[in-house]
């Protein structure tokens, strides 16, 4: 019986989730959940000043956002820091690493030689054969990782390839500070191998990292993890990506009204491919992602196909759906809260739920969405915009009044009348279907573009629709 895949997404709480984090997470969460397997979750925060409870909910939110579930509860690497303590030592006890009582001055002064002699600053291994009997008073030592001087240490990676680095280049790497806490390199360690993590899917910016994460696991006589480090996100420029590219966090392509089922197709679809196709269901994509697939180059961030993907989801997803993640939304973009009050008065609910099909097909985004749909909730006398303003010349205005009454003397209101009622008046006139139903849009919406005119009628209902008409009459 072969054993359960277990991965693991490690982020540290930075106070949101990074949208490279946000892939790496996917890509975790899609490599498990397609074999059976189980992701779970560890928050690396450490560094004590910038993991604040408010930045690790920050992370949490944009997973659940994203639809990204972890299995287990979340681990704090923090609160493990007895346990890591706990190894370096067992490793001092074993002969696999050594107390090491070098001083500030001592290390600087290395560090300099090596600048001078144009070599690459490296811990010079002076205390790795010496008796602590000899340490100096008053120093407290740091425990280092005795580590192979000769040959290579191999990373065969399942995205880079095989790769050898040299064990002269990796130095007796510092395991546990003076001050008793473990470094990042062996909390790393520990914490993936007392989780039982089999596969690690990260970053390649962690790539030199493994080489010094493998010569730990050796020193414990551990299982080294399959490993697979996956090239970043650049920007549209080619570079690595950063806050001057746009939004980064997945809150904010939240607030710019991406849906999560685009953005995990988006995401999936940089770095790996599953031949010609754009457009996967989660579905297929947890049954196709395999780390085989990954390339070695960096992929670039492209906002034009992003949106398109999600142009794509928004006219797919059910109506139902597509109001839940509208709902979802609301809350975090300006004017939200007050959509949302007005979502849940009598009536209106159903109304927007009427309008959508109309609106889903002209909106790329939820921003796009709640612009155009904003004549819903407006309230009279309507605001109209520089364009719509230049429509409702006198002229437009006098066939308004004139269609008012056409439409005052309708027996019944639906799309099919108020549209034939529309045809009949504008033969009648002697203008263009155009003529008329410019004004009527600019009267009804306050803007020159809209859903279709005739569904807009029946939204809004007659009463609603006459007083806005009437409003605009000359």
């Amino acid at each position: 019986m072969s054993e359960t895949v277990i991965t693991r997404f490690a982020p540290s709480p930075t106070g949101y989730l990074h949208i490279g984090g946000a892939r790496t997470a996917l890509f975790n969460w899609l490599y498990a959940r397609g074999r059976g397997g189980k992701m779970l979750l560890r928050i690396e925060d450490t560094d004590r000043e910038r993991s604040t409870q408010a930045a690790v909910d920050a992370l949490l939110d944009g997973l659940a956002w994203l639809g990204l579930d972890w299995d287990g509860e979340p681990i704090s690497q923090f609160a493990r820091a007895p346990r890591h303590r706990e190894v370096a030592e067992s490793m001092v006890a074993n002969g696999r690493a050594y107390y090491c009582y070098a001083t500030p001055e001592e290390l600087d002064e290395m560090r300099e030689k090596a600048r001078a002699e144009g070599r690459p600053p490296r811990y010079d291994g002076r205390w790795r054969d010496r008796d602590p009997s000899e340490a100096p008073a008053g120093v407290k030592p740091v425990i280092r990782l005795k580590a192979p001087l000769e040959g290579e240490t191999i990373v065969d990676d399942k995205v880079q390839g095989r790769i050898a680095f040299p064990n002269k280049d990796l130095d007796d790497l510092v395991l546990l500070r003076s001050d008793g806490t473990p470094t990042y390199m062996l909390a790393v360690v520990v914490d993936d191998h007392d989780m039982g993590v089999t596969h690690i899917i990260r970053g390649d910016d962690h790539l030199t990292n493994a080489a010094r994460q493998t010569l730990i696991y050796q020193a414990m006589d551990w299982d080294v993890p399959v490993m697979a480090h996956i090239p970043l996100i650049h920007g549209p420029d080619g570079a690595k990506l950063s806050k001057r590219h746009g939004a980064l966090g997945a809150e904010a392509y939240r607030a710019l009204g991406y849906l999560p089922a685009a953005m995990r197709n988006y995401l999936a679809r940089l770095g790996w491919s599953h031949g010609d196709e754009e457009i996967f269901s989660t579905e297929q994509l947890i049954e196709w992602f395999d780390i085989s697939a990954i390339g070695k180059s960096p992929s670039r961030m492209d906002f034009q196909k992003l949106e398109n993907i999600n142009g794509h989801y928004m006219r797919s997803t059910p109506d139902d759906e597509l109001l839940a993640a509208f709902r979802i939304f609301l809350p975090h973009v300006d004017g939200g809260p007050k959509v949302l009050e007005w979502l849940g008065r009598d009536g209106n609910e159903a109304k927007f739920l009427f309008a959508l099909p109309g609106l889903k097909e002209r909106a790329k985004t939820l921003v796009e969405l709640l612009d155009s749909a904003q004549y819903l909730w407006v309230e009279r006398p309507l605001p109209v915009d520089e364009k719509a303003a230049k429509i409702l010349d006198a002229d437009a205005r006098g066939v308004l009044g004139r269609l008012h009454a056409a439409f005052a003397a309708l027996p019944d209101w639906s799309v099919t009348s108020t549209e034939e009622a529309v045809r009949a008046f504008a033969e009648a006139e002697g203008l263009k279907l155009g003529k008329v139903a410019q004004p009527l849009r600019a009267a009804l919406t306050g803007r020159a573009t809209s859903p279709g005119i005739f569904d807009v009628l029946a939204v809004l209902g007659r009463e609603e629709s006459l007083a806005r008409i009437a409003d605009q009459a000359a």
